[in-house]
């Protein structure tokens, strides 16, 4: 068991790895904790995306050992701990989808996106993305 409870960090069907939710940690602390609209700014939840990107590449590479074997970033469903007038949740998204496009190009690291505007997240954090990654 993890801080966050019960669950296994990825599980792999075939060529699609199924990663775990992530978060904008560093060294065990939440960066930005919060909802956006009320504690945190547009700016700060774009960069906690960015954060969760580099994280989700760390559990990229965990479960593949290296990140060359990505072939493609399938989807990421995405989380934004909001005030309910927050609407921009989609700008958030992009902190994280845009990195990957960075790192990965945007054959590979652009993939199919949605972001819901939630109340609450673990520990406070603002942003959490659950992940599917083709590999070969």
């Amino acid at each position: 068991a993890t801080i966050y409870g019960s669950m296994k960090p990825f599980h792999i069907i075939g060529n699609v790895l199924h990663l775990s939710g992530h978060v904008p940690d560093r060294d065990g602390k939440v960066v930005h904790p919060g909802r956006l609209g009320e504690t945190v700014t547009l700016e700060q939840g774009i960069e906690a995306a960015r954060i969760t990107g580099i994280n989700a590449l760390a559990g990229m590479r965990q479960a593949l050992g290296d990140l060359d074997r990505v072939s493609g970033i399938i989807k990421s469903l995405n989380f934004v701990a909001c005030a309910p007038n927050f609407h921009e949740v989609h700008k958030v998204s992009s902190g994280m989808t845009d990195f990957l496009a960075e790192v990965f190009g945007p054959e590979i690291g652009i993939g199919c996106r949605a972001t819901i505007g939630i109340q609450a997240l673990a520990l406070n954090n603002c942003f959490e993305t659950w992940m599917e990654v083709e590999f070969r």
